[in-house]
């Protein structure tokens, strides 16, 4: 297990970008571009480019990415989980 980064682009943002690939139990030290920083603990394997969550998310609520609504969750998503496909629906392909 070792300290990871990930980059959050706004400081409201629950989700991050993985910096690097991130493996389960890892550290991820969340960096946001206004400065300020948070970390949270990697419940699963993140690849490098992808996102990981900043906090629990309930089915259906909105994910956050440049302090903008992206898309929401499709089933409960738990702080340190990889949001993707599997577990979210873009705003283009909501109803």
């Amino acid at each position: 297990m070792a300290d990871k980064r990930a980059i959050a682009l706004d400081a409201q943002d629950n989700t991050a970008v993985a910096a690097q690939d991130i493996e389960p139990g890892d550290a991820v030290n969340v960096e946001a571009k206004d400065g300020s920083t948070s970390s949270v603990t990697a419940t699963e394997q993140v690849p490098f480019g992808f996102k990981i969550s900043l906090s629990d998310i309930g089915d259906g609520d909105k994910l956050l990415k440049y302090g903008q609504v992206i898309g929401y969750a499709t089933q409960d998503i738990p702080a340190g989980a990889q949001v993707h496909v599997h577990n979210a629906q873009g705003l283009r392909v909501k109803d």
